[in-house]
């Protein structure tokens, strides 16, 4: 399939042609994007949230009283969870959220992402994401033109200085590396923004991984 590639300013470039197994496919898989973008937030959490288990609460370990004769149940330390004070029944400690998902599962969800793109008419190819100074305000313009409000872009293998600086401050619209291209960011943004040479790494990208 082939699609119109344009520059930051509107004018039209040549056409592009894109392969139909990475952009063209016509039934999306829901079920395999929802397990990756699972897998991606439960890799980016920190799992640092704890509560104190029973040795590590600052009590007495003397024990509460005698253990027969005073028609009570048995006790030994005020640590117990059942007392005020005392430690946290099973709690959350320190771990990892991370599950394993395969590659092969990884590749068809940001195949199906990508394709989402295109079916939704979501998808622009850019000639290049480059400026000539890190003017937010020409950016927003420039973007405002192109009718694009919320938007990830992909500008290459490494993103253009001035760009960078001219988009961080417009809301809504992340801009990354060939290298940060993931089916969360995808999915997240309204609009997906390829370069040229974004759409040649992606290309090869599969390539390299088929063969």
């Amino acid at each position: 399939m082939k699609i119109d590639v344009i520059t930051l300013d509107g004018a039209a470039g040549e056409a592009l042609e894109l392969r139909d197994d990475i952009f063209g496919i016509d039934e999306i898989r829901g079920d395999i994007l929802q397990r990756c973008v699972t897998w991606q937030l439960a890799k980016r959490r920190a799992g640092t949230h704890k509560i104190q288990v029973r040795n590590e609460v600052s009590r007495t370990g003397k024990k509460m009283y005698k253990q027969k004769g005073t028609g009570g149940a048995r006790h030994g330390s005020r640590r117990a969870a059942q007392f005020v004070g005392g430690a946290k029944a099973h709690g959350p400690v320190v771990r990892s959220h991370a599950f394993d998902l395969p590659k092969k599962v990884r590749a068809m969800a940001l195949r199906h992402a990508l394709s989402s793109k295109v079916k939704a008419g979501a998808l622009m190819v850019l000639e290049d994401a480059s400026l000539e100074g890190p003017k937010t305000a020409a950016l927003r313009g420039r973007f405002q033109s192109l009718g694009v409000k919320n938007a990830l872009v992909i500008a290459g293998p490494a993103v253009d200085a001035n760009f960078q600086l001219a988009a961080r401050n417009i809301p809504n619209l992340d801009v990354l590396p060939n290298a940060g291209l993931n089916v969360y960011d995808i999915l997240r943004r309204h609009t997906l923004i390829l370069t040229r040479a974004a759409v040649e790494a992606i290309e090869a990208r599969f390539e390299k991984e088929a063969a």
